[in-house]
């Protein structure tokens, strides 16, 4: 099998890519490793790296993911945090991770502490309260700016996760949604909760419209808390973030900045679980599975494509000023440009 490296630019941090049109797992090569278990086979521990993707060394992030192919269908995770805010931001214009453009993918940024502040070229102006998120599926092409809403000597943390779309997909019409805390539905066990960020999980469905099928969950374990959740057998990519504490997922030691990978590829019904315990501290964990798309990725920057042409049309779009392909008729990154109608509904929010 033939891998291409491709350059990506995420934001400022220059990374390789692999584009493979052929990536399916023959999963009946895989054993469990604890016999007897309906545990998933634990495949790799790897700790997240710390990198700086707006280009802006005072922001750095713990990235997770460091292989497109390996974790397809997401193509970023990455945690950041604690961050003291300096003040919110006085100008309407004004925002901490300024207007920059997204084709290709769905993406969030979902918020564990601090206020979030969003705008972008669908004429969206949203604060939100935390835990909380805004999402976009960005499809076509978005324009967004972000930030500037915590209060001053407030902490800011939270994640950024990008995840990949099918080729039918890319150019959708984009669409946005913003998520307070009681918006999420809630599992509550014994020793902890868990917030369903998005995808069916039993009766609950998350407020993230992906297009793929997936399940994003965000576990809070108090200490000596457990809890097993067991991976849709549709889904064939799994792994899990700890960003706080320590414990055990499948029997495997983990603490923060771990990211474990599990063999979800297995077919075996009789193997699903992820089962989560929390040490003395407590633990802090987010899972992530999805189903596979198998298809090429080409990255540069925010774009997502299947093609290096297509991203030489995004780019050529953009330079041109024909980018984003769908937005508002009036210069949507000037809050004095606004229709008063639109000034005055959103002010209420």
């Amino acid at each position: 099998m033939t891998h291409n490296l491709i350059p990506i630019l995420h934001f400022g941090k220059l990374f390789l890519s692999k584009n493979n049109n052929n990536n399916n797992k023959d999963s009946n090569n895989h054993n469990n490793n604890m016999s007897g278990s309906r545990f998933l086979r634990v495949l790799k521990v790897q700790t997240a790296t710390t990198s700086y993707p707006t280009g802006n060394r005072a922001f750095p992030v713990m990235e997770g993911l460091h292989d497109a192919v390996e974790s397809d269908p997401f193509l970023v995770c990455d945690f950041y945090g604690p961050f003291i805010s300096k003040g919110k931001s006085t100008d309407p214009d004004r925002f901490d991770v300024p207007w920059h453009p997204h084709r290709g993918a769905d993406i969030t940024t979902y918020l564990k502490e601090g206020v979030g502040r969003h705008a972008d070229s669908l004429g969206n102006r949203e604060e939100f309260a935390s835990p909380g998120m805004q999402w976009i599926s960005v499809g076509s092409g978005i324009e967004h700016a972000e930030g500037g809403g915590t209060p001053a000597g407030q902490g800011m943390t939270g994640f950024q996760i990008w995840i990949n779309v099918l080729a039918v997909n890319k150019m959708d019409d984009p669409a946005y949604g913003t998520v307070g805390p009681s918006e999420f539905p809630m599992i509550n066990f014994a020793g902890g909760k868990a917030r369903v960020l998005a995808g069916h999980v039993g009766e609950n469905k998350g407020p993230f419209r992906t297009k793929q099928e997936l399940q994003m969950i965000d576990f809070e374990l108090e200490a000596g808390g457990s809890y097993t959740h067991s991976v849709p057998l549709a889904l064939e990519t799994c792994f899990l973030y700890v960003y706080g504490g320590s414990g055990q997922i499948n029997d495997r030691a983990v603490t923060k900045y771990n990211v474990i990978f599990l063999d979800a590829a297995n077919r075996n019904p009789d193997n699903r679980d992820v089962h989560i315990t929390a040490g003395s501290e407590g633990l802090l964990v987010m899972l992530l599975t999805g189903k596979r798309i198998n298809e090429p990725i080409v990255q540069q920057g925010p774009f997502v494509m299947n093609t290096q042409e297509e991203i030489y049309q995004a780019f050529s779009e953009l330079r041109s000023g024909r980018f984003p392909p769908k937005r508002t008729p009036w210069d949507y990154k000037r809050w004095s440009e606004f229709p008063k109608e639109i000034r005055d509904k959103l002010s209420k929010r």
